[in-house]
């Protein structure tokens, strides 16, 4: 059974920084695109930047380019979100996501419903 487990979410001041981790088991995880998107409350989930299995290219949305930075480690099963200079409208929920298929010659996704596997999410708070 396919399970994927984020981690390293908490409370920061504006300006600072965090790393997330995803861990992945039960799937064929270096095959697979993954995603990192965010919920906030009262509103819908947003993406946030995504990673290819096949080169490790990775995109960002335009509010969050340029301070994070998605990366991924085929032999651990796990991918990363580092977050830096955050601020208070980064505050969310952070999920990581797996693509259904592997091996899918589709670059990653930015839109949800392209993703089969998800995790719990983690909070990250950020104070002004």
């Amino acid at each position: 059974q396919a399970h994927l487990v984020e981690s390293g979410g908490g409370l920061v001041q504006a300006g600072g920084s965090l790393r997330l981790s995803c861990a992945a088991s039960g799937l064929t995880f270096s095959g697979r695109n993954m995603g990192w998107f965010r919920q906030a409350a009262g509103k819908e989930r947003e993406f946030v930047g995504c990673i290819n299995w096949r080169d490790t290219s990775a995109y960002y949305s335009d509010s969050v380019n340029g301070r994070f930075t998605i990366s991924r480690d085929n032999a651990k099963n796990t991918m990363s979100l580092q977050m830096n200079s955050l601020n208070p409208e980064d505050t969310a929920a952070y999920y990581c996501a797996a693509g259904p298929q592997i091996y899918s010659f589709d670059i990653c996704s930015r839109s949800d419903t392209e993703y089969g596997y998800w995790g719990q999410g983690t909070q990250v708070t950020v104070s002004s």
